[in-house]
């Protein structure tokens, strides 16, 4: 079935958002008045302080066929992300691609953890080497970099057309010469000493992928949701690679699916990776990201 919102002929600006809003809404939509903003906003070409200064404003016929069009795509239950190609994260604009995950605001925890395990200034501003494990679009080896102006880093991905996508990210945002990507699975081609390695792993249990909502389970690559069968493959993966990957002093950052707190920790810990600090709440008081060090290894005996 084709679904379409109805827009009267001509209407101003302000009418068709409240026309989307109510079509959203009768949808069960979750950020009906949002998305209807967005969209009108894509279609005009402008911003939320141009949107209200040109309210009364009446469009073009041209100009509601293009917002009807738009919000076809919305009831179809596309993300708005994807429609209008940019989605922001960590005060950062990024685009996407059909084979790059819509950056979500839970995975700013792994950027806030990172940054709380560097810890000091000084450690900040140093020469620090970072990797991404599983990239994307970039977002979270970009927003590191956005935040350490000394650090280079690299992201891995399994997908070239994520890595291209990640590539015009770093090459926007300014950010190019101290970016690489290189197609991988995880770390596999990448050499030991970095002082931070982070990653929002596949963490969704593959039989629970046909129950996602539409927008998560049509729109988002299967490569990025599916964690296997009980959601940990891809932490499996990471805690066999991290001993190789880290520096002595390095720091691991993951983000967590719900309830995968404990079982992470114990990969880890079996890894030899040992948590430290406390781990990252999202929003809604679920954990959602861990920092985990090497320990220490045990001082040689001295012979008597």
């Amino acid at each position: 079935m084709t679904m379409t919102a109805t827009l009267k002929p001509c209407p101003s600006i302000a009418s068709a958002r409240r026309s989307l809003a109510q079509s959203f809404r009768r949808r069960g939509l979750a950020t009906p008045e949002l998305d209807a903003r967005l969209l009108v906003a894509h279609a005009l070409g402008l911003d939320h302080a141009g949107l209200a200064a040109q309210a009364e404003r009446t469009l073009t016929a041209a100009q509601s066929d293009t917002i009807a069009a738009l919000a076809a795509r919305r009831l179809a239950r596309e993300p708005v992300a994807r429609i209008i190609g940019v989605k922001e994260f960590w005060g950062l604009n990024f685009k996407l691609s059909p084979a790059t995950l819509v950056p979500r605001p839970e995975t700013e925890t792994v950027v806030e953890a990172a940054l709380e395990a560097l810890g000091r200034s000084e450690a900040r501003s140093a020469d620090l080497k970072i990797a991404d494990l599983g990239t994307g679009s970039g977002a979270l080896l970009l927003a590191l970099l956005s935040e350490l102006p000394g650090a280079r880093g690299v992201g891995t991905d399994l997908s070239l057309a994520a890595l291209r996508c990640a590539r015009a990210n770093a090459a926007a945002l300014g950010l190019a010469q101290r970016a690489s990507f290189v197609a991988c699975d995880y770390g596999s081609a990448l050499t030991a000493g970095f002082d931070l390695v982070v990653s929002n792993p596949p963490y969704v249990v593959h039989d629970d992928i046909a129950a996602l909502a539409p927008e998560v389970r049509v729109f988002d690559p299967l490569l990025a949701l599916d964690g296997g069968p009980d959601g940990l493959a891809a932490y499996r993966a990471i805690a066999a690679a991290a001993p190789h990957l880290l520096s002595p002093d390095g720091v691991l950052v993951l983000e967590l699916g719900i309830g995968q707190l404990g079982a992470v920790e114990d990969l880890m810990a079996a890894a030899g990776l040992l948590a430290i600090g406390e781990p990252r709440h999202d929003l809604l008081g679920i954990p959602r990201s861990i920092a985990v060090k090497l320990l220490p290894k045990p001082l040689p005996k001295r012979l008597p």
